[in-house]
């Protein structure tokens, strides 16, 4: 017999599954806690439980497919290394565009002059002194860098001489736009390589956790990684390329979905800890995003299943309206450990919660604790001078109410920007802890849940007034406000779907009015004077490892056939199981002047005297490529197709005017 080993890391569980491949049926599952520390810990249990209950050998596994919402998570939270971003030959003004601004944050940006044309020539000589300098000065400052050039993708010289300079003199990954995208759009290709570079560290840890494991258990077989458009990548090829792994785990539990609820048709939603991800199944496969995948409100330049994830979940950081009239909560986008799970590795917690509540004031810290995740316990050398004492106080404390780890305003500054790097995570009342409340989740500590619930209904509101009198009210409240916020993000994406406008539930008050009356008309609240009937017309596939406990109560609001499958819980490792290996390649041919077509390739732009020689060169060189990168994914017995389109313009009198032409290869395999 022979089986796939799907896994699935996510924020809070890593789950395992294992496909017979013979007959397309799931013989073996388990679930781990994902153990951020130390990852390595969560992904060989859930490995070690599926292969001794299905009481098989390590033999019988011939392959072993990760995929993991890691890399999604960190880009909805803001997390990752400390990035230096190189642009070379770009406008003052590129920060203003794509969002590229806000995703940068503080970290340092240098300028240079350089880049190219859009026929791929050069624009200005490269500033090399100035890279030397900032490379010099940024080694010690940063985790990595990021290069993006004006239009490499039509000549990646620049990129790839900074790229050698800066390893040479740092030795630190570095990311190139031009190997992520062969599109245009400079700022959307310097956000993606930005956000490449901050990832590397974080997949690179998860690949090495789930290798070691895999020798420590005797597997001998290939480790692959699932991309974001559901098919696989060779772990070594992945390394340096995290950011396509955005949207893996939502891709392979929509390829899960397929497999397991025997659907073709539905909205899928898959709710994890952190994210919630939500996609149109279509005679039974999703699409891909026209786009590039969007992810957090960053529009990347990631080929990916059209996917909407929001910082949503079960884990999802509950925090007091503490302005306005009615108070009320809001959920996200930041991932909390629920006080229940912390508790039951550190029982101090619930001491920490009573003398809280014992307090005559409540305080906006209450409820809220920091545990140190550093890698291998040690504190990155690019940290400030002020986190770098935090960290270290940290790791000497372990686990810490914030409000003892942090007394000042500065230091509660550094705190939030070490949750924001991945080096803390923030422990606080979640919708996990609030269903343990309510007794629809117990799997944890309840006592710890039920006390974050009195701490959490004893904050304010804009005038003072607390927001719940019982824990059970706060309870209430939150896992009603998780279920608004889920039908409006589903009916959103519907409408999306039908040709609306994104957004059109958010965005339309009596819309999004009638969903939170139809919640509140649930607890017995007197109903909207005015009536609007809306309704998912497809049926609803739930997956997750809360799906039971929170999607009934969303299928009522939007009045739509709700399936659980069987092993919903296990849905993005079973996707993995059953994945392959796909390699894309578009090349560009321009025509910079009369009888000279311009082929655009990775290695450098080559000319040609007429159109038709070119485009045949093209077509080679694509399939040749795309055939390279599928072999060096990992694929075997490689097929490939090749297709190409030719943008003229009509000059009337049986004339037209070449534009460019466009190049497509896909490489598929085992």
């Amino acid at each position: 017999m022979s089986v796939m080993l799907g896994l699935d890391t996510g924020g809070t569980f890593t789950d395992a599954a294992l496909v017979d491949t013979s007959t397309n049926q799931v013989v073996g599952k388990a679930k781990s806690l994902t153990t951020r520390a130390d990852l390595s810990i969560g992904v060989g249990d859930a490995m070690q439980k599926a292969i001794t209950g299905f009481q098989g050998q390590a033999d019988d596994v011939s392959l072993v497919c990760l995929s993991t919402t890691l890399a999604t998570n960190a880009v909805v939270e803001g997390v990752g290394g400390r990035v230096g971003l190189i642009l070379i030959g770009f406008d003052d003004e590129i920060l203003t565009r794509g969002g590229l601004a806000e995703a940068v944050g503080n970290d340092p940006v240098i300028h240079l002059k350089g880049g190219h044309r859009p026929d791929g020539g050069q624009q200005a000589p490269l500033d090399e002194d100035r890279l030397e300098h900032a490379a010099n000065e940024l080694k010690d400052q940063v985790s990595a860098f990021a290069i993006a050039s004006h239009f490499a993708t039509r000549n990646p010289a620049h990129e790839l001489k900074a790229m050698a300079l800066l390893r040479d003199l740092t030795g630190l990954p570095t990311s190139c736009s031009h190997e992520l995208s062969s599109s245009l759009g400079g700022p959307r290709r310097a956000l993606t390589a930005m956000l490449n570079a901050r990832l590397i560290g974080l997949l690179e840890r998860l690949i090495s956790a789930t290798q070691a494991r895999m020798d420590t258990l005797g597997l001998t077989c290939p480790l692959m990684v699932v991309k974001g458009d559901g098919s696989l990548l060779k772990a070594d090829f992945a390394r340096g390329r995290p950011v396509e792994t955005i949207l893996s785990g939502p891709a392979a539990s929509l390829a899960g979905a397929a497999f397991l609820a025997g659907t073709k048709t539905a909205l899928v939603s898959d709710i994890g800890g952190t994210t919630t991800d939500i996609a149109l199944l279509h005679n039974g496969t999703p699409r891909l995003s026209d786009d590039g995948a969007n992810v957090g409100g960053w529009r990347t330049m990631v080929e990916a299943a059209h996917i909407r994830t929001s910082g949503l979940g079960g884990d999802s950081e509950v925090s007091p309206i503490s302005r306005g009239r009615e108070g009320g909560l809001t959920l996200g986008p930041r991932r909390a450990i629920p006080l229940s799970l912390l508790a039951q590795d550190w029982p101090e917690l619930k001491t920490y919660l009573k003398q809280q509540l014992d307090a005559p004031i409540a305080q906006a810290t209450d409820g809220r604790f920091a545990v140190p995740v550093f890698p291998d316990g040690q504190v990155p050398h690019w940290l400030t001078r002020s986190e770098k004492k935090l960290a270290a106080l940290s790791i000497e404390r372990g686990p810490a109410p914030i409000a003892e780890l942090a007394a000042t305003q500065v230091a509660l500054g550094a705190v939030d920007r070490l949750i924001r790097r991945g080096l803390i995570a923030l422990s606080s009342f979640t919708p996990t802890d609030a269903a343990h409340v309510t007794g629809s989740f117990t799997n944890f500590d309840g006592e710890a849940a039920l006390l974050g619930a009195k701490l959490m209904a004893r904050q304010k509101n804009g005038l003072g007034n607390i927001l719940a009198s019982e824990a059970e009210d706060i309870a209430q409240l939150t896992l009603a406000t998780l279920a608004r916020i889920s039908a409006n993000r589903l009916m959103d994406a519907a409408l999306a779907e039908d040709g609306h406008a994104e957004n059109s539930v958010t965005n339309t008050p009596l819309l999004s009015h009638q969903l939170k009356e139809d919640n509140l008309g649930s607890a017995g609240s007197m109903a909207s004077l005015v009536q609007i009937d809306m309704r998912l017309g497809i049926p609803l596939i739930a997956l997750g490892a809360s799906a039971a406990t929170h999607y009934p109560a969303i299928a009522k609001l939007l009045k739509a056939e709700l399936i659980v499958p069987e092993n919903a819980d296990v849905a993005g490792a079973v996707g993995a199981a059953a994945g392959s290996v796909r390699q894309r390649i578009m090349l560009v041919i321009t025509q910079p002047s009369d009888g000279t077509f311009r082929l655009h390739l990775p290695a450098g732009p080559t000319d040609y005297a007429d159109q038709e020689t070119a485009i045949a060169a093209g077509r080679t060189a694509a399939r040749d490529l795309a055939e390279a990168r599928a072999a060096a994914a990992g694929a075997q017995n490689i097929s490939s197709d090749v297709t190409h389109t030719i943008k003229e313009v009509d000059l009337g009198n049986n004339k037209t005017l070449f534009v460019e032409a466009q190049i497509q290869a896909e490489a598929s395999g085992l």
